[in-house]
């Protein structure tokens, strides 16, 4: 039990130290958790800027819903980003209901969406608490342009492409490849889920700002086939995402077929190892602290209707500090107001879109919206 309002779970981690980092800049005193006493010492000491001025506390913790619920008991949210969220995110989740706490994370799966819907949503709403999975850079920064759009009636489709810059963190590198040995890819075709040809490939996007095409893939389909779903003024959802560096994006498919094929007739323990294995010889360092001339983030939505248009374009950079921002200011937003919305929402549903591009702005994370009405 604890006397912190907020609990930041895996606070060791890239993304991690980044939503203390502004937690303390929030003046949110919160606990850094994790599993490892000596990465949550090191990492807050070394690698949060600023955290000599935080209120904060380091708790290690078992990963068992026992030992969070214990944990989690005093507090108000937990943010949590340990992942891959299929395969970790039943305990927390399972946890913060138990305890009586918002839960919020990081993901970009969508089958752990899927089941956070579908087998907790109704039980946090009873509770009168948020259950908001995939509060980061990918998707929120998408699904902030894509309700821009959607303030213009009559429009029911969207079509979405996300890229980003840099390379992803080690524990990203193994959601990717665990999420693609493990679930389908959807986009969402007139209120139904509906699974993307796996042998589709990469795929040529026109991006704005630049004359060359970027390179694309369904990238798991995204959350946002999900989150809108149940938004009865669309119908129609896909997505595609990737990284500009083409070179980058021309080795994923093969990666992931040899995972798959490698994986294939193992169980799920031995799977799990062998994926991690892999992943670690894609990525096993942390990347550098981003960089905004490098590591610049690109979200277009174009929807339509029958007789509407409507695109939006929103620059922005560090895609893992606009994550680390949205984590920190959701906890900021839940200690003073409840949410817009209770059960599972997204980031958009609970907080409200135009709140959160605000936010992104006030840190200088995003550019001014592009946006593009043709009636």
């Amino acid at each position: 039990m604890t006397d912190k309002p907020v609990i930041v779970y895996g606070a060791s981690g890239y993304t991690g130290r980044l939503v203390c980092e502004y937690l303390r800049e929030y003046n949110v005193p919160f606990i850094a958790a994790g599993r490892s006493q000596d990465k949550l010492e090191s990492s807050m000491g070394s690698n949060v800027a600023g955290i000599e001025t935080a209120d904060y506390e380091v708790q290690t913790v078992d990963h068992d819903v026992e030992s969070l619920t214990k944990l989690f008991q005093g507090a108000q949210v937990v943010l949590n980003t340990v992942g891959p969220f299929s395969v970790h995110g039943p305990e927390v989740v399972e946890a913060s209901l138990a305890a009586g706490v918002h839960y919020t994370d990081t993901t970009g799966e969508q089958d752990w969406l899927i089941t956070c819907e579908e087998q907790y949503g109704a039980d946090f709403a009873a509770a009168g608490l948020l259950l908001s999975p995939g509060l980061a850079q990918m998707y929120t920064t998408g699904e902030i342009a894509a309700q821009l759009c959607l303030e213009t009636p009559g429009l029911d489709t969207l079509d979405i492409a996300v890229f980003w810059g840099g390379s992803p963190t080690i524990a990203s590198t193994r959601t990717i490849l665990v999420n693609a040995a493990t679930s389908a890819a959807h986009y969402l075709e007139q209120n139904q889920y509906v699974a993307f040809d796996p042998g589709q490939g990469l795929v040529p996007l026109v991006v704005p700002g630049q004359h060359e095409l970027a390179l694309s893939l369904p990238w798991g389909g995204t959350s946002h086939p999900v989150w809108f779903k149940r938004d009865p003024r669309v119908a129609n959802v896909k997505a595609q995402g990737g990284v500009f560096n083409a070179a980058l994006m021309n080795g994923v498919p093969q990666i992931v077929a040899a995972a798959l094929e490698a994986t294939k007739d193992m169980n799920d323990a031995d799977r799990d190892a062998a994926l991690t294995a892999t992943a670690a010889q894609v990525m096993n360092e942390m990347p550098p602290r981003e960089n905004p001339r490098v590591n610049k983030s690109l979200d277009s939505v174009h929807a339509s209707g029958p007789l509407g248009r409507a695109h939006c374009v929103i620059h922005g950079n560090s895609n893992y500090k606009q994550t680390g921002l949205l984590q920190a200011y959701a906890a900021y937003s839940l200690l003073q107001t409840p949410p817009k919305q209770v059960g599972f929402a997204s980031g958009c549903q609970a907080f409200g879109h135009r709140e959160l591009l605000g936010v992104l702005r006030s840190f200088g994370l995003v550019a001014e919206p592009q946006l593009t009405v043709l009636r």
